[in-house]
């Protein structure tokens, strides 16, 4: 009964935060402002160009390939992709490395022992995803010099440009990932996504300016306009309620006995979200995808038979595209969930240092078997959730002239960490509350203490 007093009392706090009490908290207003600081650093970066670009050739291609995966690689870069700035690679390479990493892991015993090393283990398996990323790349980048000076794009070809194209697009890469590990560590939320968030946010302006001028010019009828407005909101509708959308485990907690008292055993629930893994899934499939295609973008004119077909098949909208993508977010959501965002084994194991039990069901092996059948079941719903709404819009999107703004993966991106950062505000505000409370009814025990009279001797 105890427990259940704490949590809502907890609750009671929680629902009662204002965000007048930002100002309170120093160290939640500095980690914003923090955060900030460097998301603009990477905003001008995007603006940066790389040396040696011949700019009105390069506005004039990526015209011509902003309806194609051109607009999915702006998107994702934050339109450094159509500018050619030094963070023209984005994320990307990072992400697919630590894709790489995580499924090793799963699949290596070597790998999986490290991450069984606690602090030590993790510090080696993001050493390699760093390497990783330094490879990655080195390869993405060789192959856009490449691809640029076979598309005339390059004012003075050679292996002079290619050398200082490919040495500016790595150390981009590497500087964003170094930017999102700070924004993570001393800033609030997670950095890698709030990069890719920052990059589609602003950039959604200027979509939805082009959107309505070819609306006005008759280009896109009246009816459409509206339809994706709608789509747009009953989209952000629906993502929201499925991000907070959980199944509650029910926990029991024994009676236990401290000296001559017998303390009642509480209950409590173990909530399992719908969709534990977040955007996660989203951004994996749609870097995997990317991978085979941005240097295809490039050399769209001199591509040979093999990248032409590529292009032709794992274009955005086409069908192989929508397989390859389905099965990608499912296979992640599963993947992700079981290996990072609810792990079975850990969470059996916690319950069963803390004593609590699943009426029914033995602590232990059985916990986690039951877990485990839990997770699996939901994540059915879950991964379908995340691939309708990546998928839907993609689909739409493919048969109207819409920007890939306001596709399904950006609006999922752009709303799950929306959400994730406010969460992680509050309970920074909620932490700073408890620290509060607890200062003043230090400061009102040593008040007490101190008027107290010491008794008189006898």
């Amino acid at each position: 009964m105890k427990e259940t007093g704490m949590a809502s009392a907890a609750e009671q706090m929680a629902a009662n935060l204002s965000w007048g009490a930002l100002g309170k908290a120093t160290d939640l207003r500095q980690r914003i402002f923090f955060t900030i600081g460097l998301l603009i650093v990477y905003r001008l970066g995007t603006y940066i160009p790389v040396p040696g670009i011949d700019g009105v050739q390069l506005r004039q291609f990526m015209d011509q390939a902003g309806a194609g995966i051109g607009g999915i690689l702006n998107m994702f870069t934050g339109g450094a992709i159509s500018r050619m700035g030094i963070f023209a690679l984005g994320i990307m390479p990072y992400i697919s490395a630590s894709i790489i990493v995580q499924l090793m892991a799963a699949l290596v015993p070597q790998w999986e022992q490290l991450k069984k090393e606690g602090e030590q283990g993790r510090k080696k398996l993001n050493q390699y995803t760093r390497y990783g990323t330094v490879g990655l790349a080195v390869l993405q980048g060789w192959g856009i010099a490449v691809s640029l000076e076979a598309g005339g794009l390059a004012q003075d070809p050679g292996m002079q440009f290619k050398l200082a194209c490919l040495i500016t697009l790595v150390g981009g890469t590497m500087f964003l990932m170094w930017l999102g590990e700070q924004i993570t560590a001393r800033g609030i939320g997670n950095g890698i996504s709030l990069i890719i968030f920052v990059g589609i946010v602003a950039e959604i302006p200027a979509a939805l300016a082009q959107f309505l001028s070819q609306g006005r010019s008759g280009a896109i009828s009246t009816p459409v306009i509206i339809g994706v407005i709608v789509m747009v909101v009953v989209v952000i509708a629906f993502v929201v309620f499925m991000e907070r959308a959980l199944r509650k485990v029910h926990i029991q907690y024994p009676r236990r006995q401290v000296g001559m008292k017998v303390y009642d055993g509480g209950s409590s629930h173990l909530p399992v979200k719908v969709n534990p893994s977040g955007v996660i899934p989203a951004i994996f499939a749609s870097s995997l995808l990317l991978l085979p295609t941005t240097v295809v973008a490039f050399s769209h004119q001199s591509a040979g038979p093999v990248m032409s077909t590529v292009l032709a098949y794992l274009g955005p909208g086409q069908p192989l595209y929508l397989l390859f993508f389905v099965a990608m977010i499912v296979f992640f959501a599963y993947f992700y969930t079981h290996n990072v965002a609810f792990k079975v084994e850990d969470v059996a194991e916690n319950l069963k240092n803390q004593n609590g039990f699943i009426p029914g069901i033995k602590p232990g092996k059985r916990t986690e078997e039951y877990l485990s059948y839990v997770v699996n079941r939901v994540l059915v719903v879950g991964s379908a959730y995340l691939a309708l709404v990546c998928i839907l819009p993609e689909i739409l999107r493919s048969q109207f002239a819409i920007p890939f703004y306001f596709g399904g993966t950006s609006v999922l991106i752009v709303v799950s960490v929306t959400m994730d950062t406010i969460s992680q505000v509050q309970s920074h505000l909620l932490a700073h509350q408890y620290e509060g409370l607890i200062e003043k009814s230090q400061l009102r025990g040593k008040k007490r203490t101190g008027l107290r009279k010491a008794p008189a001797r006898r």
